[in-house]
């Protein structure tokens, strides 16, 4: 039997890969909520004891909602990062592959995070996935820029790497939450709130710059496309 070898710079359109990740990204998020349906309430009577029950899954709740609020973003970033990489060869696959297996892992690692949360291991490992799971969606991108020629021929270098720069910023921060998280537990999470102020002055200026870009060329187009007033005399 004879294989076929394909050649090194073989590059395929993203739109399949996209499909299957928005959906591992899709089912991932909807798994989370299981952990809350599991728990019983057993022995509730009254509208105090349902309270009461409601009140003591605090922890499971604020997990979910940090889980899926993470998840959501990391979608978001897949989503920008494919409005300009076009084509994908093997290597950027499997990268993106390896960032959904540790997406499909974060119910279980949220279930973790609940069940054992006054073990410092339990603890961590929700971190510890998100860090894992950002760290591929970086090297996505670093593997983008690398093969930019060919994956996004339509974004200049420069605003790819300001781009870069802001999945950077959000590794750096993923990974100030494993270091904390042994001390704060899930509240290590709200750390990604200073994301936003540290990344908007590195992106903002090169998507202000593309906008210029993209407005200078539609007055271009306009003004190339009047009729020319010699000609209609």
């Amino acid at each position: 039997m004879i294989r076929r070898r394909q050649h090194p710079e073989a590059t395929v359109s993203t739109r399949r890969l996209e499909a299957y990740t928005d959906g591992v990204f899709a089912i991932a998020a909807t798994l989370l909520v299981l952990d809350l349906t599991a728990r019983t309430f057993a022995g509730v009577r009254t509208d105090a004891d349902l309270w009461a029950a409601l009140v003591g899954m605090a922890q499971p709740f604020f997990t979910f909602f940090i889980s899926f609020l993470i998840l959501s973003l990391m979608w978001r970033a897949h989503v920008e990062q494919f409005e300009h990489i076009s084509r994908i060869d093997t290597l950027g696959t499997w990268i993106n592959s390896a960032r959904l297996f540790f997406i499909v892992l974060v119910p279980f690692t949220s279930t973790i995070n609940n069940e054992f949360t006054d073990l410092v291991l339990g603890r961590m490992l929700l971190p510890l996935n998100f860090l894992l799971a950002i760290g591929c969606s970086w090297a996505q991108w670093a593997w983008a820029m690398r093969t930019h020629d060919r994956s996004m021929p339509d974004l200049p270098l420069a605003e790819a790497r300001a781009q870069g720069g802001g999945a950077l910023s959000a590794l750096i921060i993923s990974a100030g939450v494993v270091a904390l998280s042994p001390l704060a537990g899930s509240l290590a999470f709200l750390l990604f709130l200073v994301d936003g102020p540290l990344t908007r002055p590195v992106v903002a200026p090169a998507r202000r710059g593309r906008g210029r870009r993209a407005g200078a060329g539609r007055r271009l187009r306009r003004v190339t496309a009047r009729p020319n007033s010699c000609s209609r005399a």
